[in-house]
């Protein structure tokens, strides 16, 4: 395993609870020894790319306290606290900062998460810090990530980051709820994610955030996939983050895998949402599994939902079982009509080659 001091960039997520803690406004205080530490982590040539919760908690303090529940109440919050969340973190540099704002609608698209990419990577060229949060204001159900966590293990993945940071405001990932079970132990190293981890008890108590224990794993199995050292830490113990700096854990660290995905086959498995599905044959579900050859036509049982070319389709088996996540080469309006031809019309049709190519597949193991 890597060590952090070795990191030549890594991604820093700081969650709502850090920094509005109360939900009136941004807290400098508790802020500050994690500034600190992204300016020592660029003091010895390590690039810091942030990303910042918080902009509805620290919008709130602007809107009265009924009615804050209300989706649009929600937007306004998240426009009003974004400012104030971006000239807090401004206010603690002496360097360049620049916001970027993301919705889930950017990341899956090809072209737009390679502009995300390129984006941030000629910030750091020039010494500026990114600072990045889910656009809040404009996302729908949709279109939005959903939490911090998640976006931090895809913007790790897009910029090709040695490590990702998570700061919460527990010591890292327990064996049960630390706040509600005396008996819960600090797990302090995960090798790999399974089952046995993801049912832990991962509750939270924590009331201004959006993710919570169990989106903090979710974020550790995206980013290790990708090679990426994960580690869940304390962010309100000020002494975490020399510790790292010394090689020591302070917290959990999830290893990263040995054999990463490639860029491409984790942006597919872990970035994209399917619109639709594909059910295959016997022959179709060898194909996929082998990884060789093309899916075609004839291989289709059925198609389910509504999806044109260039969208990500899941594949499943006549069993039931999904096999993997792919770019369909076809919409399924024709492969819909297709499928659904009689034996006899089947027979007089030719079998439409590539419905998705093996290079676009990305299996789900």
């Amino acid at each position: 395993m890597a060590l952090f001091s070795n990191f030549e960039r890594i991604v820093l997520k700081v969650g709502s609870a850090l920094i509005a803690p109360d939900g009136k406004g941004c807290s400098p205080h508790k802020l500050f020894p994690i500034a600190q530490f992204i300016i020592e982590c660029r003091s010895r040539g390590i690039e810091v790319v942030l990303v910042s919760s918080g902009s509805i908690a620290a919008g709130r303090q602007y809107f009265p306290k009924s009615n804050c529940d209300s989706i649009a109440m929600k937007k306004a919050m998240a426009a009003a606290g974004q400012a104030d969340m971006i000239s807090t973190w401004d206010r603690l540099f002496d360097f360049p900062t620049c916001q970027i704002l993301l919705t889930h609608g950017d990341l899956a698209d090809p072209e737009r998460y390679q502009s995300v990419s390129a984006t941030i990577d000629k910030a750091l060229s020039y010494g500026i810090l990114p600072i990045v949060n889910e656009n809040d204001t404009i996302t729908t159900d949709e279109l939005k990530v959903g939490d911090n966590d998640n976006l931090a293990a895809i913007v790790s993945a897009a910029v090709n980051a040695d490590g990702l940071v998570l700061c919460t405001d527990v010591d890292g990932l327990y064996t049960g709820n630390p706040r509600e079970d005396s008996n819960a132990k600090l797990i302090p190293l995960v090798k790999s994610i399974t089952a046995i981890v993801k049912n832990l008890d991962m509750s939270t108590t924590n009331s201004v955030g959006t993710g919570g224990m169990a989106t903090k794993v979710e974020s550790a199995e995206k980013a290790t996939a990708h090679g990426i050292t994960t580690y869940i830490i304390n962010g309100e113990k000020p002494d975490v983050f020399p510790a790292l700096l010394r090689d020591e854990n302070p917290g959990t660290i999830f290893e990263p895998s040995q054999t990463p995905m490639s860029d491409r086959t984790h942006w597919l498995k872990h970035t994209t949402r399917s619109q639709g599905e594909f059910v295959v044959d016997k022959s179709g579900e060898q194909t996929v599994l082998d990884g060789i050859g093309d899916l075609t036509s004839d291989q289709l049982l059925s198609v389910i939902g509504d999806f044109n070319t260039g969208d990500t389709v899941l594949i499943k088996s006549q069993d039931g079982k999904y096999l993997a996540k792919a770019i369909t080469k076809r919409s399924s309006c024709l492969m819909s009509y297709v499928t659904e031809l009689d034996d006899i019309e089947s027979e007089q049709l030719t079998p439409l080659e590539a419905v998705f190519e093996h290079e676009q597949v990305s299996l789900l193991k």
